[in-house]
Order: structure tokens, then sequence, then C-alpha cells
């Protein structure tokens, strides 16, 4: 194949033109009075038929030093081209996609490697990567650009979103790490923390290293952070400090998600749950589970963790009964059936929300079960209560549609 692309660009939504011959065809419109640049880009050089792709997107420029400099200004975001240039120096197109656990399944001349698209449901591989140029595009929904326009489609957010997070995953990845080790060795320091896990089920120094739970009893998180180099400021911006310079999490179990903190408070005096500012991610632990041909998706992650302790390792979380778009995608990218063992609330929410996404997997060719839980619980009190890993499997076999 050889197709010659042509990126265009604007400070509004993209416009997709694609060319064969003498037909074009139009996809989404461009606003007046939108200003763009065009600019030549190959993505595959064995295409015979010459076609030819426009495409526009928020940003000036896809990652070529040739391009004039160009200021883009996107509500309060103003970002020069050298630090556009910078930050994606920072991210590697291929790196990024990885790290949100997109697999290559084959390669292609040039470097190029192609897999199922991240963007929509994708049953064959149409997601094009050259990691020379850092680029994109699927040939199945027809989208295309650089890390910062794939941040901005894969999380669904606007362009100074995009920047944002991916600033964020540049910087808070070693913060984090820090963050997290700091928790660690504080667990067992702390008999409450302790005491607590006991009584939610949790019982096992596996589960614990498995998943890398900690504890922040609160104070003292800031000056080990100052040791090892990382200023206020930064401390600061990444949520881990409040305004009046005090921990954000005090007395809570800390579990360490993807790019996120979960902290569970263990007194009744505090809000119960705590995230850093950002997105919860994909699924928990997904990258492991998503080979087996049966997947257990419960709501929270002390659920999680006594449905692994049990001995099922084909479990995955995903923080809530609402999955977000990135979540379900992930549940949609094989051919599996997904047994959605969601609370028995007395209100019927849960199970609700349980046949809610049942009927939206099987409309993604997705075979659901629903696991019949005894009224009143979820996993983690199912076991806490007495239930062993015997019994729940006899409720995934008596899972329903």
């Amino acid at each position: 194949m050889r197709a010659n692309c042509l990126w265009r660009l604007s400070g509004a939504c993209d416009t997709l033109l694609l060319r064969s011959g003498t037909r074009t065809r139009l996809l989404q419109r461009t606003p007046l009075g939108s200003q763009t640049i065009v600019q030549r880009v190959v993505l595959a050089e064995d295409d015979p038929g010459g076609r030819t792709l426009f495409v526009t997107t928020h940003h000036p420029r896809l990652g070529f030093r040739r391009f004039l400099p160009h200021a883009v200004t996107r509500g309060e975001e103003s970002m020069n081209r050298k630090a556009l240039d910078e930050l994606k120096q920072q991210i590697p197109l291929l790196d990024y996609l990885k790290a949100q656990e997109w697999r290559p399944t084959r390669p292609l001349s040039g470097g190029r490697w192609m897999g199922l698209c991240p963007l929509h449901t994708d049953h064959k591989p149409s997601f094009l990567v050259d990691p020379h140029k850092s680029l994109f595009y699927c040939y199945g929904c027809g989208r295309g650009g650089d890390v910062i326009r794939f941040a901005e489609l894969y999380h669904q957010v606007n362009f100074p979103q995009a920047l944002g997070l991916l600033r964020e995953w540049c910087g808070l990845t070693p913060l984090l790490h820090a963050v997290v080790e700091f928790y660690r060795l504080q667990l067992h320091r702390r008999n409450e923390a302790v005491i607590y896990l006991d009584q939610r089920g949790i019982h096992s120094s596996a589960v614990i290293e498995h998943m890398r739970i900690g504890y922040a009893a609160g104070g003292g998180l800031r000056s080990w952070l100052t040791q090892l180099g990382y200023p206020y400021s930064v401390v600061r911006s990444a949520g881990l400090i409040t305004e009046t310079g005090y921990d954000s999490y005090i007395r809570r179990v800390v579990f360490p998600l993807e790019s996120n903190l979960y902290g569970r408070s263990i007194g009744s005096a505090a809000p119960p749950h705590r995230f850093l500012p950002g997105s919860k991610g994909g699924l928990y632990l997904w990258e492991p589970v998503r080979r087996y041909s049966e997947v257990i998706l419960v709501e929270g992650l002390f659920d999680y963790a006594v449905v692994w302790q049990a001995g099922f390792r084909n479990v995955t979380c995903s923080l809530g009964s609402h999955l977000n778009a990135r979540q379900f995608q992930q549940l949609c990218d094989g051919t599996r059936t997904v047994y959605l063992a969601f609370d028995s609330d007395t209100n019927g929410s849960g199970q609700s929300a349980a046949q809610a996404m049942s009927r939206r997997l099987c409309a993604q060719g997705v075979s659901a079960r629903r696991v019949p839980l005894p009224d009143g619980h979820d996993p983690n009190s199912f076991f806490v209560q007495g239930g062993d890993a015997q019994q729940f499997q006899r409720l995934l076999e008596t899972a329903r549609p």
C-alpha cells in the first residue's frame, strides 16, 4: 500500500476528508473562522491507490522539526511549539500506548506496527503506529495524530486537559512510586491499619504484596519526599499535600492505581473514599487478567482483595458500578465471558447496574453473566462473613445473563 497522508491542523475539531480519485467524503465539518496549517506526513509507503488523507487536530504540528513555529491557544492553555516538542519528546507515542495496555500484533516495514484500535471496539488490527514519527492512524474509525491527540481521544478530554494528563504522566509516575513505597513502609508499623485490614477480610501477606497496599497515618510524607528531592510545588500540585501543608491522606489504607492513589478511611469521621485529582484509569491490574477467557468483574478494591485471596486470579475491579469508556473497551478487546459480581444492595442499584452492563456487553458480542450474591452482600462481605472459595464458585456457576 502506498498512502500519502496530509494532516491539516486547526484550533477546532477534527475534519476528515478521504480522497480517492475524484471522490471526496466529508466526515466532520470544520467550524467557520478556524485557521488551518497544512503539512504532509507519510505513514504508509506501499499503497498503490495513492489515497490522500486530510485531518485537522487541535495542536499546531504532529512532531516534525521542519514545521514553522506556531502557538496554540485553547481556553486558558497556551503552549508554544518548543514546549509542545519538549513534552512529546519526553513521551514517545509507543511508550504511552503500551502504558495504556495497547499491544502491537503485527510488525510492518519501517519499524511500524499494527494492532487493535483502543479508541473503538476493534476485532481485527486496524490501528497503525509509526514509532519513528510518533504518529498513529486507525483505518477503522479514521482517527489519527500524535500523542497529544491520542490522549484527547482516549481519555475523552479537551486539549488543555490532555496536556495536563500527559504532564502528569511524565512527572507523576516516579513521584507516586516514592509515595507508595513510603506508605507501604508504614503499614506494618501501625497496628490500627493491620486491624482494619483483618476486619475487611484481608489476612494474606500475598494479597498485600500483590496489591502493594500501604497506610497513610498522616504526617511525614512531605519531609520524606523533600529528602528525595521533590520540591513542595510538585508535591502540592499532585494533590498529596493540602493548601495548609498537611498530608491529604490521613488514617487511610492506600492502594496504588495506574496513575492515581485510592485511600480508604479507617474511621467514620472523614469521607470514606479519596483519590488524587485525575482519572481513575482503566480496569484494575488488567494486563495479567486479559488473557483469561472468563473474567470476574467486581466494584471495589476490597472486593477484589478477598476474591483474589480466595484463589480467583481472573478478577479485576472497575472502582464503581459505572465503567468509563476505557474500562468498557478493555472488557470488549477479546472473546471472553464476563461475570459481573456487583453489590447486591438493598436498594437494588448494584444489580440494576449489572443488568445494564450485561446488555451493553452483549450488544458488543461479549458474553456477560450476573453473579447472584446473597441479598445485602458484596463480594467482600460475602467472604468476611464466612463465605469460601467453593461457595463463591457455585455462585459463579449459577450466574445468569
